[in-house]
């Protein structure tokens, strides 16, 4: 049995199962982030102080629930969040 290629393996066949379905949970959870610091700069860009915290907040969410399930890094999150906290307090 050690022999044979792992996706011949049930239990080999099960893990790949399951992998395609986290990598489509990750992949959406990372898009979230994307289109969220996209619409965040978007913001910065064209200079629009009304609105810009809740932009902020919806980005600081995504990037917590995205570290809190191990998506991305802690201190990536944490990185991302003081440079796009940083940005949004230039303009002001």
């Amino acid at each position: 049995m050690a022999n044979q290629k792992p996706h011949r393996l049930p239990s080999a066949a099960k893990h790949m199962r399951a992998d395609a379905r986290k990598r489509a949970v990750n992949r959406a959870r990372k898009d979230k982030i994307h289109d969220a610091e996209k619409a965040l700069n978007a913001a910065i860009a064209a200079n629009k102080k009304d609105g810009i915290q809740e932009l902020l907040s919806t980005c600081f969410s995504q990037l917590d629930k995205a570290a809190k399930t191990k998506v991305i890094h802690q201190n990536k999150a944490d990185r991302k969040k003081a440079r796009l906290f940083a940005r949004v307090a230039k303009m002001a």
